[in-house]
């Protein structure tokens, strides 16, 4: 298509027009009256709302979300990263900004174990993996109870 370099104007408002109606309001040698007169789309508004918006919520996911958060607070309650922030905080005098660093450490953290849960579920089965995980932190017990005794 060739580009008009001297194009006309007219004095339609735009707002109430597609932009194929505007280019050719740009493009066309017809006198304005013609154009207030070509098929522009009338202006919608939004109807009433018959009764307002209620969002739903998945009662799985707010299980979900409740046993992850009561399960990770009792887990890092006197947790050495707790305690690691506790004396960052007092060392630093700067409460609030060592709460930043934490908080998106654990975030990023918490991420990493979300991302590695989701990709090993999808090449291990659900009881490999606990099982997998029991043995682990059996491994982990022991060792400690080991130091411990020696």
């Amino acid at each position: 298509m060739p580009v008009n370099t001297s194009p006309k104007f007219s004095s339609v408002s735009v707002t109430d027009a597609t932009a194929a109606d505007a280019i050719d309001v740009i493009e066309s040698d017809r006198p304005s009256s013609a154009i207030a007169q070509s098929n522009l789309p009338e202006p919608q508004t939004d109807p009433e709302p018959s009764e307002p918006f209620t969002p739903t919520i998945d009662p799985g996911a707010v299980a979900v979300l409740g046993s992850t958060f009561v399960t990770i607070f009792f887990a890092e309650v006197g947790d050495k990263t707790q305690l690691a922030v506790l004396l960052m905080s007092a060392e630093s005098e700067k409460p609030w900004v060592v709460f930043a660093g934490a908080a998106c450490a654990l975030i990023a953290t918490s991420l990493l174990g979300v991302m590695l849960g989701k990709w090993l579920s999808t090449r291990v089965s659900p009881k490999t993996l606990e099982r997998s995980a029991a043995v682990v932190l059996l491994f982990i017990s022991a060792t400690l109870l080991w130091d411990v005794l020696h």
